[in-house]
């Protein structure tokens, strides 16, 4: 019984650790999130950072919908991108934990030896290579100056994005279906 709620416990923390960022402040999520930052009285720098789990598609759509959103906030019609980037950011992180821990076997996993196999498992390691591995953490990040404007949004300027539409179009991917 403590081992189905101990594995239930783990399954739960696993599942909480691996989501994508929520559309949110920065401030309110650990960093990551949409921050704004008022450069002149209707140009902005906007970013979004989103955390190791989340696609750039999904932060590169955060950072529009916050670009409408704040466009239409202050009661301007459209905006325009007239810089934007996105960064990737790649590390390893490597642990020294056994990456598998065999439950094969006979006898009480509680009592040694536990015969496993090819090996003992429980609660030693598998050995070389499987006692370490190395995995690739990447997250991105991405920034854009806005400038907002009141009235018709320019046709021929492809940076132009009328705020309304932007919100309509994006809202169900940035802040999932409507309930």
């Amino acid at each position: 019984m403590f081992r189905m709620i101990t594995t239930g416990a783990l399954a739960l923390l696993v599942v909480a650790c691996a989501t994508a960022t929520p559309y949110g402040p920065a401030s309110q999520g650990g960093g990551y999130g949409f921050s704004d930052q008022r450069i002149e009285d209707n140009r902005f720098r906007i970013t979004f950072r989103g955390n190791s789990v989340t696609a750039r598609e999904t932060v590169e759509n955060a950072l529009l919908y916050r670009a409408a959103e704040l466009t239409v906030d202050l009661g301007y019609d459209y905006f325009i991108a007239v810089e934007n980037d996105t960064e990737t950011s790649t590390s390893y992180r490597t642990t020294t934990e056994p990456a598998f821990y065999g439950r094969y076997g006979y006898g009480h996993p509680f009592y040694r030896p536990y015969y496993g196999f090819p090996y003992y498992a429980y609660g030693f390691g598998w050995g070389a290579p499987y006692d370490s591995y190395t995995r690739e953490v990447t997250r991105y990040s991405a920034v854009a100056f806005v400038v907002m404007y009141r009235g018709e949004k320019p046709a021929d300027n492809p940076n132009a994005f009328s705020a309304r539409e932007v919100m309509n179009n994006l809202g169900p991917y940035v802040l999932g279906p409507a309930n």
